[in-house]
């Protein structure tokens, strides 16, 4: 039926079943309700145990460690998001008030402001006044001396005579 371990039928083939020996079977112990104070555990029995113990401490400890980093990251992210939306704000406030410096600084708004607060007026073509300026360029020192005279009352008038002589 069967060439070189290949098998034409549909039907599964039948497994053997695994017997064990008698003397790799191991009979097991019934422990009669001993009170625990006196059963005795051996030294190996020991061992295993604290090993265990000692195994499963070790894992908790890991564990611990691990929650307890990635509870400071945590923190750490959130206050980075903090900080990162606090810039933002203040980025936000820095070009609001730059775009209030340049409406501010718009000449429609100053004559705006000069008419209705100060009640200043455009010049007009009456007070307008022409200079004509030598085309030389160089500067010429004063030969005259310049004398202001000040519209100053009589009292003012006596002192500066008295004081000044």
């Amino acid at each position: 039926m069967a060439r070189n371990g290949y098998q034409y039928t549909t039907s599964p083939r039948k497994l053997e079943p695994d017997y064990k020996t008698k003397k790799q079977k191991k009979r097991l112990r019934v422990v009669e309700d001993v009170p625990r104070q006196k059963i005795q555990i051996s030294k190996e029995q020991r061992k295993h145990q604290f090993k265990v113990t000692l195994f499963v401490v070790a894992i908790f400890g890991i564990l611990l460690t691990i929650s307890y980093r990635n509870s400071q990251i945590d923190e750490k992210f959130s206050e980075m998001k903090n900080l990162q939306q606090e810039l933002a704000s203040l980025q936000k406030e820095n070009e609001q008030t730059k775009v209030s410096i340049e409406n501010g600084l718009n000449l429609n708004n100053i004559e705006k402001l000069a008419k209705e607060k100060l009640g200043m007026q455009k010049l007009t073509n009456k007070q307008t006044v022409y200079v004509s300026l030598p085309k030389k360029d160089y500067v010429e020192s004063a030969s005259e001396q310049v004398v202001i005279e000040d519209n100053k009352n009589w009292f003012e008038k006596l002192v500066d005579k008295i004081f000044n002589r």
